[in-house]
């Protein structure tokens, strides 16, 4: 049976080449692109299409940091398939951060320079906003609107007699000091990015925990440091030629670091490198990176999760509660 697979936010940079893999590697592939805007889908759609003509890409409108466009998808998800395969959760956003100019030249200098650029570790302060539905909005794109996602669609991904594959794409940025399961909404703080990113790691043990009897598996990547539009963010204010200026700077340090994947395609390895894997294989525990050597040869690699079962079980039941809150109040609303 030809496989199904949806990926969110897959429009652009490791999303997108992700879906160019999955159509050059899997014959028979139903592919669908999980999007906030749909004109840049459509761009999308048509590029994967040029280079596979023949390839079976549709689109799906959906905003993770809206509890309304995640539910409206996912009913239209379950009209158009009986089951489906894989769910890429790849879609994400980073807020600007404050830039601490001073901090960075001196990480340049010192032994911090690798994990400075891979995690923006003591540079980078951010200011997250407030969703129409009352939510934190990193949380919502990054989390919440991803594990709302994963429950309305349970029906077409727990089915009896197959495995289906859960994948989230994650982050070295995924300090365990960022996140505080009192405040999993990370209102207080001021690493929201990394807060959600150790959230879905502490998520994906959790669906394993509930789900694997039910045939379905979870897993997470980082894509290592990869030159995108989440990257480009990280400095608004920095000129496009001095990103140039910076390439060398990054390509000599791929020669140290196996972490600075670069390219989109390149960090895209190991969501790629999952989904030809025996999902019983897998550990629930680990990270799966994205590697690249400094001659350029990509491949995946688990490293243990700086994560616990109790954590993961209490964070899971936090977001089962908050589910019932947005729902009752959006039944509210409907009333």
């Amino acid at each position: 049976m030809n496989k199904v697979v949806l990926v969110t936010g897959a429009n652009s940079g490791i999303g997108l080449a992700l879906c160019e893999r999955l159509l050059q590697d899997t014959e028979g592939l139903q592919l669908c692109l999980a999007c906030r805007n749909m004109q840049r889908a459509q761009a999308a759609r048509s590029a994967l299409l040029t280079s596979h003509p023949s390839a079976q890409v549709a689109l799906l409108q959906m905003d993770t940091s809206s509890i309304s466009s995640v539910l409206a998808a996912a009913q239209e998800v379950k009209l158009r398939y009986n089951r489906l395969d894989c769910l890429y959760l790849n879609a994400g956003i980073m807020p600007n951060p404050q830039f601490d100019v001073n901090a960075f030249f001196k990480g340049l200098f010192s032994s911090r320079i690798i994990s400075m650029f891979a995690t923006g570790e003591g540079i980078l302060t951010q200011k997250d906003c407030v969703t129409s539905d009352g939510l934190q909005e990193v949380f919502a794109t990054n989390l919440f609107g991803h594990f709302l996602l994963i429950r309305e669609l349970e029906p077409v991904l727990c089915d009896a007699g197959r495995t289906s594959q859960l994948i989230w794409t994650s982050s070295s940025n995924a300090h365990r000091s960022a996140f505080n399961l009192e405040d999993m909404q990370h209102q207080r703080g001021t690493q929201p990015y990394s807060s959600s990113k150790y959230a879905s790691d502490l998520l994906s043990l959790a669906l394993n925990t509930h789900h694997n009897k039910q045939g379905l598996y979870s897993s997470v990547i980082c894509p290592g440091f990869v030159m995108t539009n989440l990257t480009y963010g990280i400095l608004p204010s920095f000129p496009a030629f001095l990103w140039t200026l910076l390439m060398p700077v990054f390509w000599l340090i791929r020669m140290f670091t196996n972490t600075f994947t670069l390219t989109p395609y390149n960090g895209s390895e190991a969501l790629f490198w999952l989904f030809k894997q025996k999902l019983e294989s897998l550990d629930p525990q680990a990270k799966y990176h994205s590697l690249t050597s400094g001659l350029g040869i990509n491949y995946a690699q688990p490293r243990k999760m700086d994560i616990d079962l109790e954590t993961s079980e209490a964070l899971y039941e936090k977001l089962l509660q908050l589910e019932s809150e947005v729902r009752r109040k959006l039944k509210g609303k409907q009333k």
